[in-house]
């Protein structure tokens, strides 16, 4: 009997140094020395080094002088009602999209109002991902088309002229991976910042 417990404590006893100890450590040490940035969550400090958030998780940008990230279908709880939850849009805590179909009309009335709204500032036939959640609810990037359609509303919210904006979001512009995965996309807290003036790392 003892033989047969003696290795199988032994195993235990080894795999949980190795995989509960020795591994994590081992990742940490060379995401540190490798990844610095990613490793401790792509913060964005400000040039004085105080932190305004990840260029990884989306913000709720409301004011018409900041360009604004997708629709967000978190939520959080509701403070009168602990049973009930309010719409809480980039909530970090709360990860999730709204799960409603192509046949909800939930759905179809949020998009229709999103899209009125947008009509009522001037912009029409809005980008799809003006006017629909990601599967996150926080995601950091909206498409160049998406920042090419709020480009007025900021320029004229901001007093500057529309074309130096545009730069700005240039700047804040990535391409495809090695030029074929993904597609262009525009960091929106980056973009901010860089029309507040502010450095980033």
């Amino acid at each position: 009997m003892l033989n047969q417990i003696r290795p199988a404590l032994v195993m235990v006893v080894l795999l949980t140094i190795l995989t509960g100890l020795a591994y994590p450590f081992a990742m940490t040490g060379l995401g540190q020395a490798l990844f610095p940035d990613q490793a401790n969550g792509s913060l964005v400090r400000r040039a004085d080094g105080s932190v305004l958030g990840s260029s990884l998780i989306g913000q709720a940008f409301t004011r018409d002088r900041y360009f604004h990230t997708r629709p967000s279908a978190t939520v959080d709880t509701d403070p009168n009602d602990p049973a009930k939850t309010v719409p809480s849009p980039d909530n970090a805590a709360n990860s999730a999209g709204s799960n409603l179909g192509p046949t909800s009309q939930a759905l179809a009335d949020r998009v229709k109002a999103d899209v009125a709204a947008l009509a009522a500032q001037g912009v029409t036939n809005p980008p799809a991902d003006m006017v629909t959640t990601s599967a996150s609810g926080m995601d950091p990037d909206i498409s160049p088309a998406n920042a090419e359609a709020q480009v007025a509303r900021v320029a004229a919210a901001r007093n500057l002229p529309p074309d130096q904006v545009r730069q700005a979001v240039q700047a804040a512009t990535s391409g495809r991976l090695l030029g074929l995965i993904g597609e262009p996309r525009v960091n929106v807290l980056r973009l901010n910042m860089a029309l507040d003036g502010l450095e980033t790392p």
